[in-house]
């Protein structure tokens, strides 16, 4: 396991605005790629200690040559537990503690039930990653944060866990999952860990959708919208879409980029240990989703 070098805080540099982020201490999960990657590389950025956990170790090498030494990593499949209670045992020995926990890592297996032959591998691998990875991500810190009198778990769930569709029966069940691990940890820590549920929408410039089983699932979020944003997604990856689809200073935005949810990630991390963002959903106003 590699660790982050200190930096010199960012609160040095003569501004007049509170920074909550440099210094923290912060273990993202599923950080080769996707948000988490972009989340480390941008954590990294404002000073804080990043470790970053992932399957893929060739991945996280990667990340860590893009990023430098403002960035820790380690190879953990968050479905073990032992695996993420190591990381945590070393960060506290290491650097003294942890202060944020992103549970990012996930899967996105949508389909139908009538898919059982294709998908129950992909199914049952999603109820691994995506509730008992967060709950060993959780169990992993949590004696630590309660120790240190505060902490910050974010968890990533998604739109999906609002409510039940077609073609995401075992995602979003999953996902609401989280959502019911998420606010039964709020109450019951009360306020020595804030907690955060995040709720992307569909966002394309992730790996996410590679783990789809049967694309017509999709239906299930699109709903009547399904045939139009279908085609809007279509010409996005022809390069053939309006210019509004692809601008976010226009309202006919379809395809939100990852970085403007990962920067409401950081908002939620930049709060003196008082405040709490509770849920962030970020959408693109075109996107069409129904949920």
């Amino acid at each position: 396991m590699s660790l982050p070098s200190q930096k010199a805080s960012g609160n040095d540099m003569g501004s007049t605005m509170a920074d909550y982020v440099a210094g923290k201490r912060v273990l993202v999960t599923g950080a080769a790629s996707g948000f988490g990657r972009i989340l480390c590389g941008k954590l990294a950025a404002r000073d804080a200690r990043v470790v970053g956990t992932d399957i893929d170790e060739a991945g996280l090498k990667d990340l860590r040559g893009e990023v430098g030494d403002g960035l820790g990593t380690s190879v953990a499949d968050v479905t073990r537990a032992e695996d993420l209670a190591n990381v945590a045992a070393t960060m506290r020995d290491e650097l003294g503690g942890i202060d944020v926990l992103v549970n990012n890592a996930g899967t996105m297996p949508l389909a139908f039930y009538s898919d059982h032959a294709a998908a129950l591998a992909a199914w049952n691998r999603c109820i691994d990653v995506n509730i008992r990875g967060v709950l060993n991500g959780i169990v992993a810190v949590h004696d630590t944060m309660l120790e240190q009198g505060q902490g910050h778990i974010i968890n990533l769930s998604s739109i999906y866990g609002n409510f039940p569709v077609v073609g995401a029966g075992v995602y979003g069940a999953s996902k609401a999952a989280v959502n019911f691990l998420s606010e039964s940890l709020r109450v019951e820590s009360q306020g020595r860990i804030r907690v955060t549920i995040v709720k992307p929408t569909g966002v394309p410039g992730t790996n996410l959708g590679g783990g789809i089983i049967n694309p017509e699932a999709l239906v299930g979020i699109l709903g009547q919208n399904s045939e139009t944003y279908v085609g809007t997604l279509q010409a996005l990856s022809a390069g053939t879409a309006d210019a509004a689809a692809t601008d976010p200073n226009q309202a006919g935005y379809a395809a939100l980029e990852p970085e403007f949810l990962v920067d409401q990630i950081i908002h939620a991390i930049d709060q003196p240990w008082g405040i709490a963002v509770g849920d962030i959903t970020v959408r693109a106003t075109g996107d069409g989703y129904i949920l």
